[in-house]
């Protein structure tokens, strides 16, 4: 199955605009989870062990704390609750020393708190845990578990996947089955549809066979990522594996980053606003992994203020049902901007500072398809400006994340009068926002009504004849890369406002490009490797790949904005505890100007069963380089830093696309 990345007018990495194809469409059609579930699970803070005493005092706090009218609507109990084997007539029963009231008592005082009862099984032979007692998972029992679940009042199941591959005997673990797991998943989803109580279906199978593609139509929600670990390093992991599929999610489907670390004393308190602004914007489930209360646990005011944020629930629970997406990373830099639209022709934007040290950063809007808003509200730093054309900088901490609320907005490219400075005859515009250097920008003045009898005009010195009867009028327009350019405009008649494209691009793919060292091109299954058909691998710091470029005659010298079409499916499963990242490295040098990048995943089919196995589908990376001249330019595309990050093998490259 193909799948290619569409680009923005400025470009940049995109997972989301572009025509679903029909079978991504398909979702199920129970009438749950129209927005993402929201609740509390036991699994992060006590793992394998609840028992009746924290579920019932978790989820009072829920009710106490001021989460439940919040949203969070349901506490789940997650492994650990049953036994090693079935009774006689082959139902799931409650472990009595755990639950000594019995799960029929746990759902009615769970429902007398005005919340719904999450319930846990797994698809294999056994639930996910280690050690001893063992306990029965799900497998061959779908129906029969189904209606016990129903019969207790559960009102949510997550469906866990472990101890479910026959082929190799059943391990705890298998990330390379030899047959995908949507089938025993479509098992369960039928035997809950053939209840007559609605239960939200939560798919848990941490992302091995890309569930994405199947997922939609089998549940609500369904993992795309390896489990969430107690360390930071977790939160771009799971981000970069996120990236290229945030289009999937909408209503009633739901990409599941995993439980939320808020409130378990892991990160700071920047890092917990990261985590939830992400987990929020990108349509993720809200599920509190902390415990709330119990007899030696309370959680802290300041995580509970990050949880209890109206602004950040809201942009979870928008009624528009569109995830973010990721648009721009500043790999040397560090840090990255994230951003979806809301309803109301709203804007939300995390700008992540992925640096260990406090700093200001700067959105420049153009980078999420704004020119202005009307207001922008700035969450985390509790502040609410109006009228900010172009960008907007703010402090951020280490770790910590801007997060924005964009009202009121302009498209990119589009400038109005209002917010220019006139003289006599002259207006001058300034914030004129450039994503590369060139002479090749089109800029066209709009004018309130038509032009009487002939004139001249000029733009920035340059004179223009402007025909009569004219109500708009095009030329060409040199602009640097930068946010803040000033364009003048000299007229008898006052410009109403703007518009100023982007200049042409060129695209020249890997096919035109001389290997050395390691590097090796491979041809790609039909359709794949778009738009080229075949890539380039094995880029190494001694591997790589180069071309000579002649810029157009038109061309200025400077930096330009860059579009790296490349593939990478370098999933962190195994290693999603230890050094696992989801990116590779790789660099791009002009004229011996160096830009290094670290590219996340842009497979969106499967690891395993796929043509190409998630490795030939085609992701784009927007960057600006440095180094170009007018007449030849030597570039050079590899992993000259290989050295610096995990893995030494960059990502393999599909073509490159400059704008001139």
């Amino acid at each position: 199955m193909s799948f290619s990345w569409a680009l923005l007018a400025l470009g940049g990495f995109l997972s989301s605009v572009y025509a679903a194809p029909a079978e991504l469409t398909r979702r199920l059609d129970n009438g749950l989870a129209i927005t993402p579930p929201m609740g509390w699970n036991s699994y992060n803070h006590y793992s394998c062990s609840p028992n009746q005493s924290v579920i019932h005092s978790n989820a009072q706090a829920l009710v106490d704390l001021g989460l439940k009218d919040r949203g969070y609507s349901f506490a789940t109990v997650d492994c650990g609750w049953t036994l090693p084997n079935r009774t006689a007539n082959g139902s799931l029963t409650w472990n009595p020393a755990r639950f000594p009231d019995g799960y029929f008592a746990l759902g009615d005082f769970i429902h007398s708190l005005g919340l719904g009862f999450g319930v846990y099984s797994d698809a294999g032979i056994q639930m996910c845990m280690t050690g001893e007692p063992a306990q029965v998972g799900g497998l061959f029992h779908e129906k029969q578990d189904a209606e016990t679940f129903a019969s207790w009042g559960a009102d949510l199941l997550k469906y866990d996947d472990c101890y479910s591959e026959a082929a190799t005997g059943y391990p705890n673990t298998d990330y390379a089955p030899v047959v995908s797991p949507s089938g025993r998943y479509a098992n369960m989803t039928a035997a809950l549809a053939s209840l007559s109580r609605p239960i939200v279906f939560q798919i848990c199978d941490w992302g091995v066979d890309f569930p994405s593609a199947w997922a939609p139509a089998l549940g609500n929600t369904w993992r795309i990522t390896n489990d969430i670990i107690p360390a930071y390093r977790t939160i771009p992991r799971i981000l970069n594996q996120a990236a290229p599929q945030t289009d999937f999610a909408g209503p009633g489907r739901w990409l599941d980053l995993d439980m939320l670390e808020v409130g378990n004393n892991i990160f700071t308190i920047p890092e917990e606003q990261t985590h939830f602004s992400l987990w929020a914007i990108l349509k993720s489930p809200l599920v509190i992994g902390a415990a709330l209360k119990d007899t030696y646990t309370s959680i802290s005011q300041s995580s509970l203020d990050i949880l209890l944020n109206e602004n950040v629930i809201g942009y979870n629970q928008d009624s528009l049902g569109v995830a973010a997406s990721f648009k721009r990373r500043w790999t040397e830099e560090g840090y990255e901007v994230w951003s979806g639209p809301l309803s109301g022709g709203r804007t939300v934007v995390a700008l992540i500072n992925l640096e260990d040290s406090a700093r200001e950063l700067t959105l420049n809007f153009p980078d999420v398809g704004v020119q202005k808003a009307a207001s922008v509200k700035d969450i985390w730093n509790g502040v609410t400006s109006t009228n900010t054309l172009t960008s907007y900088t703010a402090a951020v901490q280490a770790h910590g994340t801007i997060l924005l609320e964009l009202g009121g907005t302009t498209a990119a490219g589009t400038y109005s009068a209002s917010d220019a400075t006139t003289s006599g005859q002259t207006t001058t515009f300034t914030k004129i926002y450039g994503s590369t250097t060139s002479n090749n920008y089109s800029l066209t003045i709009h004018f309130s009504s038509a032009i009487e009898g002939t004139s001249t005009i000029q733009i920035n010195s340059t004179p223009y004849t402007l025909p009569a009867g004219s109500s708009t009028f095009t030329a060409p327009l040199s602009i640097s890369e930068a946010n803040n350019n000033t364009l003048t405009i000299t007229s008898s008649t006052t410009p109403s406002s703007l518009t100023i494209s982007e200049p042409p691009s060129t695209f020249y793919p890997s096919t035109s490009f001389s290997l050395s060292g390691s590097s090796s091109r491979t041809s790609c299954s039909a359709g794949l490797c778009t738009p080229v058909g075949s890539k380039i691998g094995y880029l190494t710091p001694t591997g790589s790949a180069s071309l000579n470029l002649t810029s157009p005659s038109t061309s200025l010298a400077g930096p330009k904005f860059v579009n790296i079409y490349f593939c990478n499916n370098d999933i962190a499963l195994s290693t999603s505890w230890t050094t696992g990242t989801n990116t590779r490295n790789m660099t791009v040098s002009v004229n011996g100007v160096t830009q290094r990048m670290e590219v996340p995943l842009s497979g969106r089919s499967s690891e395993l069963f796929s043509p190409g196995l998630g490795w030939e589908d085609t992701g784009v990376f927007g960057v600006l380089v440095d180094g170009f001249k007018e007449g030849v330019n030597e570039v050079v595309v590899g992993n000259a830093y290989g050295n610096e990050g995990l893995v030494s093998y960059g990502a393999d490259f599909v073509g490159l696309e400059v704008l001139w």
